[in-house]
This record gives C-alpha cells, structure tokens and sequence, in this order.
C-alpha cells in the first residue's frame, strides 16, 4: 500500500534522509522509532509532500506520487497527523473534522467517526483548543480518517499526553485498523505503545534505517538501547 524507494531528503544543502525504503501492506502497521533529530518528522514531511524528494520514489497503491504536491497526496490516499497535532483552536470540534472532508466530498460526519471519538460526540461544538491534549489527538487522527486514506502517517502521536490516554490511542488505532482496513505508519518514541500497536518496528539513526524487527521477534532491551540519549 505504501512503497518507498531509495528516499533523500535534504534541508538546503544538508541531506537528513539517507535513501531509506518502506514497504508497508494493506491493513498493516508500521512503526518507525527513533530518538529526537534522527530524521523522523522530516521523512513524514516529505511522504506527505512538505519537503520535496531529492531522489526516489513514493507510491500509494501502486500510484507514483513523488511529484505531487501535498493535496494530490491526500486525494490519492495518504493522510497525515503531524507531530504537535496542528488542530484549529478557534473552530469548533465539529468543524475541525469537516475541514478533512473536502477531499472524501462527505456531507456529513460518518457515525463511525463519533463510535470511535466518543469524546468527540460530546465536545463537538466545544472549540478545539479548549480540549486536552490527549483529545487534540483524537481531534486530529478523526480529521484525517473523514479524507477516507489508504494510507494514515501519525508523527509522534503520544508525545505531551498521559499515560492512561496512551494506551486509549494504542486502542483506537488498533480499532480503526480493524474497521477501516487501511495502512498505518507511526513514528514513535514510546516503545510500550508501539509494541501495543505495530506489526514490524523500524529503528531510524541519523537518516538511515538501521533495525528492523516484526512484533513477535522484537528485541526490547536493543530497541531501548537504540532510544535512549
């Protein structure tokens, strides 16, 4: 569902992603860990289209995206929750999710999105920067479900939010996996939630891809190791 090919990425003349490769399925999760300043946020921004690519190619469903620009991305499929969330604090919960939904041309929110977001139910006329922010990031995921992806990039999802809220997170996205059958890609810090969530781990160092380990085979203390500063 998402192939990423021999990806660089470079800020000016400095080059933070070093030709990496994603292959991630249909109804997978992905997750890819990594320190802070490892080249996690920029690799998300160029999938979506906010840093251009330097060389390689990033294909949604079999479709070659590289030189689109970020709203083409979204309408072929790829949705993205940015690290800090990045809601409208002055509009409304409702209308924080309809402003996804000029893509998917909905006319009104699907009740699929309140069954999941129930807090989002009952704060919806409440504006989006008086919530906390474990329900910002419930805010944010529901606005980037309403544009129907294939494809779901969520940057740092569990940073600033409390432990109990976490684990609601690891929840949901394991529900929407189950209901919406779309592809997940993470980037985390949080292995105890990825672990709750994703089906293969990827560790990032300085732009490059340097582990890889499915669920079931995950070595903590060597993911640890590679976390920690």
């Amino acid at each position: 569902m998402l192939e990423v090919s021999n990806l660089h990425v470079s800020y000016g003349q400095s080059e933070v992603i070093h030709g990496v490769d994603i292959h991630a399925g249909k109804n997978e999760i992905l997750a890819i860990m990594g320190r802070n300043g490892m080249g996690k946020t920029t690799l998300f921004k160029s999938l979506i289209g906010i840093l251009p690519t330097g060389e390689g190619t990033i294909r949604v469903d079999g479709k070659d995206i590289t030189a689109a620009e970020s709203f083409q991305r979204v309408a072929s499929g790829i949705a993205y929750v940015p690290q800090g969330r990045m809601i409208f604090p002055t509009l409304s919960v409702q209308e924080n999710i309809e402003t996804g939904m000029e893509v998917s041309r909905l006319k009104r929110i699907p009740d699929d999105i309140f069954a999941l977001f129930p807090v989002l139910h009952e704060m919806r006329h409440r504006k989006g920067g008086n919530l906390s922010g474990g329900q910002q990031q419930q805010l944010a995921i529901a606005r980037a479900l309403v544009t129907n992806p294939k494809v779901l990039l969520l940057d740092e999802p569990t940073e600033g939010i409390q432990p109990s809220i976490i684990k609601d997170i690891a929840n949901i996205l394991n529900e929407i996996r189950q209901l919406r059958d779309l592809t997940i890609v993470v980037s985390e810090q949080v292995l105890s939630f990825t672990l709750a969530i994703a089906d293969r781990l990827v560790v990032i160092d300085k732009g490059n891809f340097i582990h890889e380990d499915t669920r079931e085979n995950v070595d903590t203390e060597k993911i640890s190791r590679y976390l920690s500063v």
